[in-house]
């Protein structure tokens, strides 16, 4: 008799969209498919630890848990197949590849594109981010966001922290280096992926396996320009702004005129300066 591959399901119990019943339906579903489904934990107080033995990892949960499995895989010679069920607050990788919710359909979704989709790793100093970074008024009020209204609420917790960041917004002045090319802005996004906060689009080139990086400049980031920035994001016409620049780049170096915080798929970053390329890591969907 042939051994079932074994499949790590990867959740963060301490997560506010941690749902134990679901978990057990993806469960069912994935073993229903043929693998042999280990339960594992990436939580701050228990990081993720790969199985040697495993032949596929799915992450059930948001970007911020897809970043630290996708850093601790990114550290195997030969990682495994890599998947995403949607499960966090935002999940931009598992919007890009198109992963449904329903358990069923995401263990058809497993089997069927294994090994057709890429992750390629982005390093920023010492740590990593998988789908997006950025420093804006966006950054702040990641910052700022309710742990406790981010459980309740999801995603419009985010709106009420950019409404409080915008209150007393300050741009910084910000030096970019792309490639050895130098540039100035007031607000930056470098996109790894295609989607950015949801479904939206800043950076229409971005794919998640292209390893290489867009790089959205807002050249001058008062409340005004990020509002008009806003709207033309969520009309889908940011490439008509003249006040936006976008360039492809491998390797991005950026430094700040005052401390500044990054924002790393939704989630509080590392502070200014920062080193930012595409690694040799490709992860295998």
């Amino acid at each position: 008799m042939t051994e079932r591959p074994l499949l790590q399901l990867v959740r963060n119990p301490a997560s506010g969209s941690h749902d134990p019943t679901l978990i057990a339906a993806i469960a069912s579903a994935l073993e229903a498919k043929g693998f042999k489904v280990e339960l594992a934990i990436s939580s701050a107080r228990e990081p993720f630890k790969p199985d040697a033995n495993a032949a596929h990892v799915c992450v059930a949960g948001g970007d911020g848990t897809v970043r630290h499995v996708a850093a601790a895989l990114s550290a195997i010679a030969d990682p495994p197949c890599f998947s995403v069920y949607p499960m966090g607050t935002i999940n931009l990788v598992a919007r890009e590849w198109k992963a449904p919710r329903d358990p069923v359909a995401f263990a058809d979704h497993v089997v069927d594109q294994a090994g057709q989709r890429r992750l390629a790793v982005i390093q920023i100093n010492d740590s990593c981010f998988v789908a997006c970074a950025s420093i804006g008024p966006d950054s702040l009020a990641v910052s700022l966001v309710s742990e406790k209204l981010k459980a309740r609420i999801g995603r419009a917790a985010y709106t009420f922290s950019l409404l409080k960041a915008l209150a007393y917004w300050k741009a910084p002045r910000l030096f970019v280096k792309i490639d050895g090319k130098t540039f100035a802005c007031g607000a930056l996004y470098i996109c790894n992926g295609r989607f950015f906060a949801g479904p939206w689009v800043i950076a229409p080139k971005a794919c998640l396996g292209d390893q290489s990086l867009q790089i959205t400049m807002l050249l001058k980031a008062g409340r005004f320009d990020f509002l008009h920035f806003v709207v033309a994001v969520l009309l889908g016409k940011v490439g008509s702004l003249a006040n936006v620049q976008i360039v492809e780049g491998h390797s991005v170096q950026v430094s700040a005129d005052r401390p500044f915080a990054m924002q790393l798929d939704g989630d509080e970053g590392t502070n200014l300066p920062v080193t930012i390329s595409v690694t040799k890591t490709v992860l295998k969907g």
